[in-house]
């Protein structure tokens, strides 16, 4: 900024504008089209660093400094330092004069593969919950565990309040009832063990003996259904997604008053998931 003279005897003149900053303008207009661009914000060195991990990422062999240099148009020097630093931050890793990714970008990858697989049972969930009209629920058992990986619900249709813990309470609701009945015998009372049967409404399955008895009588693919065994006013149905050896299932909640739609509308949603499994199935390893 130039300097201002600010002796008494002459008006203070208005100091210079920077060239990079934003005109003001009051609070209530609206931008016009000549406000500056963004780009003046953005940071060379961080975009030059993003250019070098992406031709990285293009050599499964790795590449040398000189290649990766020439690739993305930087002086040698430049490309040396931020390689250097990419090294000791762990986002590349140097083996015999070839630079590789290093494991925090291995990291980055594995966490963006997994909110796009997420993304995309999400979207398939709302697509079902669109098609019938009620809340839809998607669970895996992993790790000899009950995991509820997705939602997907409306003000008008809510899901079911998870007032119990899903996965200590899986005797006692469609979901759990469902990925159980996929498991050998082994697994079921692993399980059981480890999360006994115990009442949660008076509608719950007793003990661990008749629920091993009714989960034998489960047929390949039909829905499991329970009436108000986890939650009160709410019945639930929930249909087998057996997809190499991982156990996953789809379900449905419906308030006790619409009980006679419960199995239409699984139905409904053996169709929808029939047409979305192609998607579906890419993401049941998330």
């Amino acid at each position: 900024m130039a300097k201002v003279d600010t002796a008494p005897s002459e008006p203070l003149a208005p100091p210079a504008r920077p060239r990079s900053s934003v005109p003001q303008v009051p609070r209530q207009a609206s931008p016009g089209p000549s406000e500056p661009s963004n780009s003046a914000t953005l940071i060379g060195s961080v975009q030059r660093a993003m250019r070098l991990l992406e031709r990285v990422a293009e050599h499964e062999y790795g590449a040398p400094a000189k290649q990766l240099a020439r690739e993305t148009g930087l002086a040698l020097p430049t490309a040396y330092h931020l390689l250097r630093t990419l090294v000791h931050e762990g986002y590349l890793r140097r083996d015999k004069g070839l630079f590789f990714l290093g494991e925090a970008a291995v990291r980055l990858s594995s966490s963006g593969a997994e909110q796009k697989r997420r993304s995309t049972v999400a979207d398939t969930l709302a697509r079902c919950r669109d098609a019938i009209g009620v809340p839809v629920y998607y669970a895996q058992y992993r790790d000899g565990e009950i995991e509820v990986v997705c939602v997907s619900d409306t003000p008008g249709n809510p899901a079911v309040e998870e007032w119990a813990d899903f996965r200590e309470t899986g005797h006692a609701h469609a979901i759990g009832q469902c990925l159980l009945s996929q498991l050998d015998e082994d697994a079921r009372r692993d399980h059981l063990e480890r999360h006994p049967v115990q009442s949660i409404t008076p509608y719950t399955v007793r003990d661990s003996s008749s629920l091993l008895r009714r989960l034998e009588r489960v047929r390949r693919m039909e829905p499991v259904v329970e009436r108000q065994e986890y939650a009160l006013g709410t019945v639930c149905a929930a249909i087998p997604i057996t997809l190499g050896t991982t156990a996953a299932t789809m379900a449905i909640s419906l308030p006790v008053q619409q009980s006679d739609r419960l199995l239409s509308a699984a139905r409904q949603l053996q169709e929808e998931v029939g047409r979305l499994l192609g998607s579906l199935a890419i993401s049941i390893s998330i």
